[in-house]
């Protein structure tokens, strides 16, 4: 058994506009870089390889949370030394929590001779996400362990649901502040008109059934929000812009990533996407907020030993 191993873990956006919490989707860029050891001593240590000052307490931490909720299932007491590159920055709503949560789960399995189940791994990552969020959630962690573009149809039981799609690109902007997911959340509201459900369940029927039948045009007609987007886009500087420019040069639309602040957009091709990142750069140039752009695509691996 191995007693060393190092994985990639990507980034994801979650929600895709109108799924919230039960749809998301991996993506190629960026990445959170993580080196897992197993020792002899049931504890946790953390080593943080990059400048996010995130808590090495383990109690503290989504990777250590994830990592004590493992050593508590198994027979053989042993524990874990971790190193975590981050590059995927906490609060940038584009799953820096989940990258770190799922990649511990997935990791420690392995070195473990993978005596967990795909569930149980799930399980143990949501355990992180609690931490970071309050609330246990997958629509980042099943992207991001599995690849591809996942729908959570139940957290109790767990039902999580592959879903193919044609090729896309995806362009992110991360506007830099800091858009905190627990305080997103709370300012949701907790009731509904049901004719916004109504509008909501057709739009996330259509978005699933245009992934699977590869029909770009149904993908973005179903791309609307009527219930998060309106509220949590208050937070956001320049969201409203962004996302009609964008889908005037061509974009197929998108909208918050996660919680915010990030935005994504899906394009059919690469000059699209491009002309995508060229208006979100001038929207945030123009309004005097810095940025970081990525222009990737979905990643069907998910974490990946490296």
């Amino acid at each position: 058994m191995a007693k060393t191993i190092c994985i990639k873990s990507p980034g994801t956006v979650a929600n895709l506009v109108c799924g919230f919490d039960i749809l998301g989707m991996a993506l190629n860029e960026p990445y959170d870089i993580m080196k897992l050891t197993l020792t002899d001593e049931p504890t946790v240590i953390i080593i943080n390889k990059d400048n996010f000052n995130l808590p090495v307490e383990a109690e503290r931490n989504v990777a250590g949370v994830v990592l004590l909720s493992v050593i508590e299932k198994m027979e053989n007491k042993l524990g874990f030394e971790i190193e975590i590159e981050k590059h995927i920055k906490p609060g940038s709503g584009i799953g820096s929590s989940a990258a770190s949560a799922a990649g511990a789960a997935v990791a420690a399995n392995h070195l473990l001779g993978n005596i967990f189940s795909s569930e149980e791994v799930i399980q143990f990552a949501m355990n992180g996400e609690k931490l970071a969020s309050g609330v246990k959630h997958a629509d980042n962690i099943a992207p991001c362990i599995a690849g591809g573009i996942s729908l959570i149809r139940s957290i109790y039981p767990l039902d999580i649901i592959a879903i193919d799609s044609p090729p896309l690109y995806v362009t992110v902007v991360h506007p830099q502040i800091e858009v905190r997911t627990s305080d997103a959340r709370q300012i949701l509201r907790k009731q509904v008109l049901l004719k916004d459900a109504i509008k909501q369940w057709g739009n996330i029927a259509g978005l699933v059934t245009g992934f699977l039948k590869q029909d770009y045009d149904l993908i973005g007609r179903s791309l609307e929000d009527v219930i998060i987007e309106p509220v949590r886009s208050i937070l956001i500087p320049g969201f409203s812009e962004i996302k009609i420019k964008c889908k005037e040069a061509g974009a197929l639309g998108g909208g918050i990533s996660g919680s915010g602040p990030s935005i994504f957009m899906l394009s059919v091709d690469e000059k699209t996407a491009k002309a995508t990142e060229k208006v979100m750069k001038e929207v945030y140039e123009k309004i005097g907020v810095d940025y970081y752009t990525y222009v990737t695509t979905i990643n069907n691996k998910g974490v990946e030993i490296i």
